[in-house]
């Protein structure tokens, strides 16, 4: 039986998670339809089609489906799940809200933040914040899976072109509507798929003094996250929060200025493939996931940091 990926997307560009479902997808199987849920989307559906692996593009297009509203989306894959063995979609935030629905609906258990593939019907997650992995076997007839974006190498373009097939679009739910979106513009790259991330803790002290995390990422062409303890004390918005209950990360580069490592936090960066810690406590736990470590004061290795990089 065929594996259907769900697309996310603004009706403009595919997002990154995407690419990554539809490697993890490959591993289960070798017939991949993605499912392209949108308005005014055909741009969209034909760049899905150009990703290695993919055998054909479900486009559903309509004007309630604009904005990718989890009860719209969910309603339009369960319109088609009879034929597929597995459902994935991206552990990102619009996965996360949609695909729990399709498997309530469907009466089988969600596989979460799915890591590997073992076989099409083992696979293997992350549970206890990360300290440990367990391996879950599926005898339900579908798998739905959302997959840690982190763990997969994207999807590549192969140059050819899988067909794209219009679908029926199935009418909204008119139990949800759209109301309005603040998008945050900022010259930084995007946390969840930056090459490099420099990311600010409690130890910061203050909102003022988070501005040195800023410059610091600035000089190295960086994003800026934080942990969860470093949002609730205001230093800095929500979104560029690290960790289990935040965004996960896997940079080349992850420098953690004044972050003690809670286990949530460790837990969303661990693949990243370098750790830099500065922490004036030598025995913060984080020195214990660190490649490197510097035991200082921060508001004097910093500006050495940043003045170094001039």
């Amino acid at each position: 039986m065929p594996i259907l990926v769900v697309a996310e997307h603004d009706n403009q560009s595919l997002k990154n998670g995407t690419y990554h479902a539809v490697s993890a997808a490959a591993l289960c199987g070798q017939d991949i339809h993605v499912l392209v849920a949108g308005s005014a989307c055909q741009g969209v559906a034909e760049k899905a089609a150009k990703m290695a692996g993919v055998a054909k593009v479900l486009m559903a297009d309509a004007p309630h489906l604009e904005h990718g509203l989890p009860e719209d989306v969910a309603a339009q894959v369960l319109s088609i799940t009879g034929e597929y063995s597995h459902i994935l979609v991206g552990a990102t935030s619009f996965g996360k809200a949609m695909m729990p629905r399709v498997a309530a609906k469907l009466d089988v258990n969600q596989i979460s933040e799915m890591t590997k593939v073992i076989s099409a019907d083992t696979f293997e997650r992350p549970v206890y914040a990360g300290n440990a992995i367990a391996t879950v076997q599926s005898s339900d007839p579908v798998k739905v899976i959302t997959v840690r974006t982190t763990a997969f190498a994207p999807a590549v373009e192969d140059g050819s072109a899988a067909p794209v097939e219009p679908v029926a679009a199935v009418a909204g739910n008119g139990k949800s509507s759209y109301l309005s979106h603040q998008v945050d513009k900022s010259h930084r790259p995007e946390l969840s798929s930056a090459k490099i991330v420099v990311a600010g803790g409690q130890g910061v002290g203050s909102a003022e003094n988070f501005r040195l995390i800023e410059q610091l990422a600035d000089k190295l062409g960086a994003a800026v996250g934080a942990s969860r303890s470093a949002v609730d004390a205001g230093f800095i918005s929500n979104d560029l929060q690290v960790g289990q209950t935040g965004k996960i990360v896997a940079p080349d580069l992850y420098i953690a200025v004044g972050i003690s490592g809670a286990v949530q936090h460790v837990a969303g960066i661990k693949d990243a493939r370098t750790i830099v810690v500065i922490n004036q406590d030598p025995d913060a736990p984080i020195f214990l996931t660190a490649d490197y470590g510097i035991v200082g004061d921060l508001n004097k290795l910093v500006p050495e940091l940043i003045a170094a990089l001039d």
